[in-house]
């Protein structure tokens, strides 16, 4: 029967599709590609394919949207101040529902929605702006190294820096 799925068509225990009781973080994301790829390869009615990849699909935009879900105390995080535009580096200080508050590296505290955080990313490439020797001009440039809160800039045009995370921003 074309449309028909039963359990069997599911086998959910093969070491490419571990699902446990709790799917979070890299757990989930290889749960949502075993169903993306359940849906590809297994004969199932058309209905049930488009529900899983609808689904798988939702589930992975959710991921992408920079929500702070799985964030928790103590995570190094990237927030948008004030609603700025511009991502600035902080430590979650507190997880309260929607909300998380932020620790920023230059001193700020701030609690905003979840969809406001970001999990920090910065790395050697990465492009920022910095406050140029703490004289409150920005300037942008790339990361060129990068350790803890210590990072070194190369200025676009052409100035070099070592500064601190708490001085750079990025968009």
């Amino acid at each position: 029967m074309a449309g028909h799925v039963n359990k069997e068509d599911f086998k959910l225990n093969p070491p490419s599709c571990k699902i446990k009781a709790k799917i979070i973080g890299l757990r989930f994301f290889a749960w949502l590609i075993s169903i993306a790829k359940l849906a590809s390869e297994r004969i199932m009615g058309d209905d049930m394919r488009k529900l899983l990849l609808t689904v798988a699909g939702a589930c992975l935009i959710s991921l992408g949207s920079g929500a702070a879900g799985a964030q928790t105390v103590g995570d190094w995080v990237l927030g948008n101040f004030q609603g700025s535009g511009y991502w600035f580096p902080g430590v979650i200080a507190n997880v309260a529902g929607d909300k998380v508050t932020i620790r920023y590296d230059d001193g700020d505290l701030e609690t905003v929605y979840a969809n406001a955080v970001r999990p920090y990313d910065w790395s050697v490439g990465t492009r920022v702006e910095c406050n140029f020797k703490g004289a409150g001009d920005w300037y942008a440039g790339r990361i060129t190294s990068l350790s803890g809160e210590r990072l070194s800039i190369a200025y676009e045009d052409g100035d070099k820096e070592t500064t601190k995370t708490g001085k750079c921003r990025s968009r």
